[in-house]
């Protein structure tokens, strides 16, 4: 993925009809609000942050009562369609998925095998299923896997 910029954060701002939209120091702080259901998300988008032993793509979500943390995202996804953003990490064999829906909600699909979002889904439990239909949406930036 190309550098993440402001322009970026925009566009997933406007998807998830975010309430409000910040530009920080070192990231971009998007606040989406689901007045009907009472809930709140927030969303920050750290473009390059030092993680430990490299600098990548810090994505964090902030709910009332959930903390989640994406690193060394690789790529996002914007479905207008489905008002929502898939944020993407991968390694030569799995992949993870932080989803984020304009209804101030979100889904984390972690360490799935990299190969389940070419599956034939008819053959695997719901539960799996549902991984691999929600990160399938992110197939076209998806490099090749290694088995």
């Amino acid at each position: 993925m190309a550098k993440f910029t402001e322009e970026d954060a925009k566009k997933i701002g406007a998807v998830l009809n975010c309430e409000r939209f910040a530009r920080e120091k070192d990231h971009f702080r998007l606040k989406v609000t689901n007045k009907s259901e009472k809930r709140v998300l927030i969303l920050e988008i750290y473009p390059e942050i030092f993680l430990g032993r490299t600098r990548g793509m810090l994505v964090v979500v902030y709910t009332g009562n959930s903390h989640l943390q994406l690193h060394n995202c690789s790529g996002y996804v914007i479905s207008e369609e489905l008002g929502e953003v898939t944020f993407v990490v991968e390694t030569e064999k799995q992949l993870s998925g932080l989803v984020v829906e304009k209804g101030a909600s979100c889904s984390l699909y972690a360490g799935m095998d990299r190969h389940l979002i070419s599956s034939d889904f008819t053959k695997l439990g719901v539960e799996v299923m549902l991984s691999g239909v929600a990160l399938s949406l992110a197939e076209d930036i998806i490099g090749p896997g290694k088995e």
